[in-house]
C-alpha cells in the first residue's frame, strides 16, 4: 500500500462546522453577547441538522445459498422463536402460533418468512396488523410502519392446516413425516419450513421455546430441556426450552406413544447435563441397549472434542420407516429404529460439528459429515483397536467416495453424497498425518471452541488449521479437499 508522505492535516472535530471569520463590528457585538450566552463562542451552540434516515427497503427474499438461493431471508436476524403448537395426531391437523423476535439489519419496509403449505391467519408486527403477500413458500410481510435499522421487532403469525411431507433434492422425505398417529419433524435441508414460518437458512441461528399440546397419553419431544408438562381437559402440553442458538433445520418435534426418561449425566460441567431419551415401545428392548451407551459416548466425545457445547443430550428412537435416515436434531438426534453404537457416535459428534459449529452455507456440509464420519473412525480406533488408517483404506477403496470433491458438491442432489462423508473424513485423516496427533487433536478441540455456537465455512477451517499449526497446507487442500481426481494412495 502506498502511504502519503505529506504532513498530516489537522483533523476537525466531528459534527462541527468550521467558524467563519467575522467582521470587526459583528465580532464586537458577539463579544457583548458572551456574558448573556453564558460564555458561548460564536460557533458554540450550533448543531448539524439530523441526517435523514436511510430510505426503507424490502428485505431480500433469499440469501443466495449456492444450492438453495431462495432459502432464508435478508435484512434481519432472528434471535428467538416461540412456537405454540396444538396437534391432533388422528387427523394430522396443526393449529399454531409463531412468535418471532428479530433484529433489523437495515431499515425495512417489508421482510420475508419461509413457510411451505399451511394457511396463514392473523399476522402482527410489534402488535400492529401487517399485510401479507404470499408466493409459494415465501411470505412477504408489510408492517404498519417501517422498522428502523438496529431495532428489535416481534412478529406473530397464526397459522393452521396439515403440515406436509416434502421431498428434498435427492428425493428423500423431510418436513413433517406422519405414520398413523406418530409424527416427526425433520428439517435438513429445507423441511423446517413445513411446520413453522421463519428464516430457514443455517446461517441464522436462534434460541427456541417450543410448546406442544397433544392428546393425553401421547408424548411430544423437542429440543432443549423439558421445563413443564401439564395435563388438562384430556390434553397434555409439553414445554421445551432451547437456550443455545440452533439452526432451524435442527429443530424437531416427535409425537407418539414414546417411553421417556430424564436423568443427569456427568460431564465437564460441574452440574452435569440433562439426558432426555424417548423410545417407541415397539423397539424398546433394542432401544434400551443403545441408550445405555450414551454416557460412554459422551465421556469419549468430551475427551476427544472438548467440552460438550449444550446443556442437555439424549436421543429419540422411533420405529423403522418413521424416517429414511438418522438426523442430528439438536440435543437429541432422531433415529428411525435402533442401530449400532457407531450411529450414536456419529449423531452425537454432530452436536459439536454441525450443531454448535454450524455451516455458513450448505456448501460447507463436509464440515458436518466429514467430522462425524471421522468420529466413527476414531471411536473404532480407541474402543475396538481398529486403526484409523484401516478405516481410511476402506474409504479410499470405495468408488462411491470419488464422485466429486467434498468441498464442491456439484448440485443440491449431491449435497449429502458419499464424498461429503467418506472423502470428508479422509481429508481430516490426511490433516492428522500431516501435523501429527498432538497438533491435530489440539486443532480439533480449538476449532470446536473457537466457533462454538457460531457459523463457519470451509475457508474458515482451512485458514484456522494453517494458522493453528503454522504450516503450509495448500497442497493437502488442493489434493484431498478440492481435487477432482483420485490421488495416489498415501504410504505410511
Amino acid at each position: 500500500m502506498h502511504q502519503d508522505q505529506s504532513p498530516r492535516r489537522q483533523q476537525r472535530p466531528p459534527g462541527r462546522r468550521p467558524c467563519r471569520t467575522a467582521s470587526a463590528p459583528l465580532a464586537a457585538a458577539l463579544l457583548v453577547l458572551v456574558p448573556v450566552l453564558g460564555g458561548l463562542t460564536a460557533c458554540e451552540g450550533q448543531s448539524e441538522p439530523a441526517a435523514p434516515p436511510a430510505p426503507a427497503a424490502a428485505g431480500a427474499a433469499g440469501l443466495g445459498d449456492p444450492y438453495f438461493p431462495e432459502l432464508g431471508n435478508g435484512g434481519y436476524d432472528v434471535t428467538h422463536y416461540g412456537l405454540t403448537l396444538d396437534y391432533a395426531p388422528a387427523t394430522g391437523r396443526l393449529d399454531a402460533t409463531a412468535r418471532i423476535t428479530a433484529r433489523a439489519e437495515q431499515r425495512l419496509s417489508s421482510f420475508n418468512l419461509d413457510l411451505a403449505g399451511l394457511t396463514v391467519g392473523r399476522v402482527t408486527v410489534d402488535g400492529e396488523p401487517a399485510r401479507v403477500r404470499r408466493a409459494d413458500a415465501e411470505l412477504t410481510l408489510v408492517p404498519h410502519a417501517a422498522i428502523g435499522r438496529g431495532a428489535t421487532f416481534r412478529t406473530v403469525v397464526r397459522y393452521s392446516g396439515a403440515p406436509r411431507t416434502m421431498l428434498d433434492s435427492d428425493r428423500v422425505r423431510e418436513g413433517w413425516l406422519r405414520a398413523g398417529k406418530r409424527s416427526v419433524a425433520l428439517g435438513e435441508p429445507r423441511g423446517s419450513m413445513a411446520w413453522f414460518p421463519g428464516n430457514h437458512h443455517p446461517s441464522d441461528k436462534a434460541a427456541y421455546d417450543i410448546k406442544v399440546t397433544v392428546p393425553k397419553g401421547q408424548q411430544a419431544i423437542s429440543n432443549g430441556e423439558l421445563t413443564r408438562e401439564r395435563t388438562a381437559g384430556g390434553r397434555t402440553t409439553f414445554s421445551w426450552h432451547c437456550a443455545e442458538p440452533m439452526a432451524s433445520y435442527l429443530a424437531t418435534v416427535a409425537v407418539g406413544p414414546y417411553r421417556t426418561k430424564t436423568s443427569r449425566s456427568r460431564t465437564s460441567s460441574p452440574a452435569g447435563i440433562q439426558v432426555h431419551t424417548a423410545v417407541d415401545p415397539d423397539v424398546a428392548a433394542a432401544g434400551d441397549v443403545l441408550l445405555k451407551r450414551i454416557p460412554a459416548v459422551m465421556k469419549w466425545g468430551e475427551k476427544t472434542f472438548g467440552p460438550y457445547p449444550f446443556s442437555s443430550t439424549g436421543v429419540i428412537i422411533g420405529r423403522p420407516g418413521d424416517a429414511d435416515y438418522n438426523l442430528e436434531t439438536q440435543n437429541r438426534p432422531f433415529l428411525p429404529g435402533p442401530g449400532g453404537v457407531e450411529i450414536l457416535v456419529h449423531e452425537l459428534a454432530h452436536q459439536w460439528f454441525g450443531n454448535s459449529v454450524t455451516p455458513k452455507s450448505w456448501r460447507d456440509m463436509w464440515l458436518n459429515e466429514g467430522f462425524a464420519e471421522y468420529a466413527e473412525w476414531l471411536w473404532a480406533e480407541d474402543m475396538n483397536g481398529v486403526p484409523a488408517k484401516s478405516s481410511f483404506d476402506r474409504a479410499y477403496d470405495d468408488p462411491a467416495n470419488w464422485g466429486f470433491p467434498p468441498a464442491r458438491p456439484p448440485n443440491a442432489a449431491q449435497l449429502l453424497g458419499r464424498p461429503v462423508y467418506g472423502r470428508g473424513a479422509m481429508v481430516l485423516h490426511q490433516l492428522r498425518r500431516a501435523v501429527g496427533d498432538e497438533e491435530f487433536f489440539a486443532l480439533v478441540r480449538g476449532w470446536a471452541r473457537a466457533y462454538r455456537h457460531g457459523n463457519a465455512s470451509t475457508a474458515d477451517f482451512t485458514a484456522f488449521a494453517q494458522k493453528r499449526t503454522d504450516r503450509d497446507l495448500t497442497a493437502l487442500w488442493d489434493t484431498w479437499l478440492y481435487g477432482s481426481g483420485k490421488p495416489p494412495r498415501p504410504t505410511g
